[in-house]
């Protein structure tokens, strides 16, 4: 039986899980199955980190959460307002200046004109990068292509952020600025953050909460809450959660 994806009250947010994923399965056509049983309550304001081998179902599982999908099985709830996506590629529209792509995001969102250049250019400088509002997508670097992708993102003023690998293909040193602007902007703006990614010290650097799916099929085999865990053990954590990711890779290697 197929249940189909709802969404509830934005009155209901406050007390309720900002996302709720209850028994959800995912089989495409009459392959095999993809996620299996997953059961999730996220809270509004948490920092979720969907960590996992490649191809075992944390973009499929975003997907769900976004709506771009349906569950086979299973049901997904996220607030009325919906969700907002940024994907590992930027995906900026190459003939408009960073700030016509923040502005494009407001005019879908019906901000009124007279309002979008001071809204862009505010979203922007939450990025710390208002000084290349002009600036075209191949006159930026990879690292500030995602920050207008990430104001982007923000400009749609939706509940819950869902990222998809978003600083996967950038280099370390970049990728590292990048986690302490998105840590910054999450902590300002309180937004739910699903992330999913299949770095450890990433997720042990950004996620309050790890949630590790085991593969073929998809299934959560291991949470860890970093909330409480000092800077001097974040090594001890990466590395057990290392360990546990191997066991799932060894696993399904047989």
């Amino acid at each position: 039986m197929t249940t189909a994806r709802t969404d509830v009250p934005a009155s209901a947010v406050a007390t309720a899980p900002a996302v709720r994923i209850e028994g959800v399965s995912k089989r495409f056509g009459a392959g095999p199955i993809v996620l299996d049983d997953i059961t999730l309550d996220i809270a509004p304001g948490q920092f979720v980190c969907l960590l996992g081998a490649s191809g075992c179902g944390k973009s499929t599982l975003l997907n769900l959460i976004a709506g771009l999908d349906r569950p086979t099985v299973g049901a997904i709830r996220t607030p009325a307002e919906g969700s907002a996506v940024m994907f590992q590629e930027s995906a900026l529209m190459p003939w408009l200046t960073a700030r016509r792509n923040v502005e494009l995001a407001l005019r879908l969102r019906g901000v009124p004109r007279s309002h979008r250049r001071d809204e862009a250019l505010a979203l922007l400088d939450t990025v710390n990068l208002a000084d290349a509002a002009d600036k075209r997508p191949h006159e930026l670097s990879g690292g500030m292509r995602q920050r207008v992708a990430l104001a982007r993102a923000l400009a749609q003023d939706r509940p819950v952020l869902l990222m998809d690998e978003p600083f996967a293909a950038l280099d370390a040193i970049t990728r590292d600025l990048l986690h302490e602007e998105l840590e910054r902007v999450w902590r300002a703006t309180g937004r739910t953050i699903v992330f999913v990614t299949h770095n450890v010290r990433e997720a042990v650097r950004l996620g309050e909460r790890i949630v590790l799916l085991g593969s073929r099929p998809g299934r959560v085999v291991g949470e860890w809450r970093t909330r409480d865990v000092a800077a001097r053990d974040a090594g001890a954590l990466a590395a057990e959660i290392t360990d546990e990711l191997r066991k799932e890779i060894r696993r399904n290697a047989r």
